[in-house]
């Protein structure tokens, strides 16, 4: 395949495509679509880039909200990642959420743009009591594979990827991943996109942690889940989204300067 440079890439999507977990609300967030078009703009400096994505967005709020404005933008590139929200809220209707992915993902390949997306990881490893919530998680997998294949969408293949699991690729609240873990999603959406110089070592494991006790493990399932679960539930028990009232951080295709 001869190498593929792009001028003009779009992200769009919730919180992980915002960035949260890689920086916070005073200085900004970086996250794992800023990764990506940091390593796009060092092929082709003269990359433009925008970012779409809004925090706690479900995927027919992505469908309503950001796929008509990122068409306006004429990407020749485009992230979609959408449904674990929906995943994590109590009624969950995989053929609507699948829908809304599909419709995503064949309007932008229509338009000409090379769509790039995810699989979603084995929450039942990253949070025990996340469990209830895998059968999901693996049909919503199923359905992006199998829209992805219709629209010739790339994917990302994480749920069977061990390191996706390690801790130290998420946040403390475990709904995000931490600066390592966007760096992580940016190479491996390059890999899926055969970006020059990409390859497979974002499955490479980390070196491994001394094991924990069994204590500390469940001390630190009850912190997570009176730190981060509850409030977060009681959040969606009154009908308040993370969103509300937030704007895409990037909306226009701007020159992505690198640092340093």
């Amino acid at each position: 395949m001869p190498d593929q440079t792009y001028e003009r890439y779009v992200a769009i999507g919730d919180s992980q495509t915002e960035g949260v977990g890689d920086g916070d609300d005073l200085t900004g967030h970086r996250g794992f679509a800023d990764r990506l078009a940091a390593r796009l703009a060092d092929l082709n400096p003269g990359l433009r880039y925008a970012n779409l994505a809004v925090r706690g967005k479900l995927a027919g709020e992505i469908h309503a909200e950001q796929l008509a404005p990122a068409l306006d933008l004429r990407p020749d590139l485009a992230t979609v990642v959408a449904g674990l929200n929906d995943v994590l809220r109590p009624r969950f209707d995989l053929n609507a959420v699948s829908g809304h992915i599909e419709a995503m993902f064949a309007s932008l390949t229509k338009a000409g743009a090379t769509v790039g997306t995810v699989t979603f990881p084995n929450v039942a490893k990253i949070a025990p009591l996340a469990r209830p919530l895998l059968p999901r998680v693996l049909a919503l997998n199923a359905r992006i594979r199998e829209t992805a294949a219709r629209h010739g969408v790339r994917v990302v293949e994480a749920f069977e990827v061990e390191v996706v699991t390690d801790a130290r690729i998420w946040s403390p609240d475990r709904l995000h991943a931490s600066p390592i873990g966007h760096q992580r999603i940016a190479d491996s959406m390059a890999h899926a996109l055969a970006l020059p110089g990409a390859d497979d070592s974002w499955t490479h494991p980390f070196p491994a942690l001394p094991p924990q006790a069994r204590i500390e493990v469940i001390r630190a399932e009850l912190r997570w889940l009176s730190g981060f679960l509850g409030p977060w539930l009681g959040r969606r028990l009154r009908g308040v989204s993370s969103g509300t009232g937030r704007t895409a951080k990037r909306p226009e295709l701007t020159p992505f300067l690198l640092e340093g």
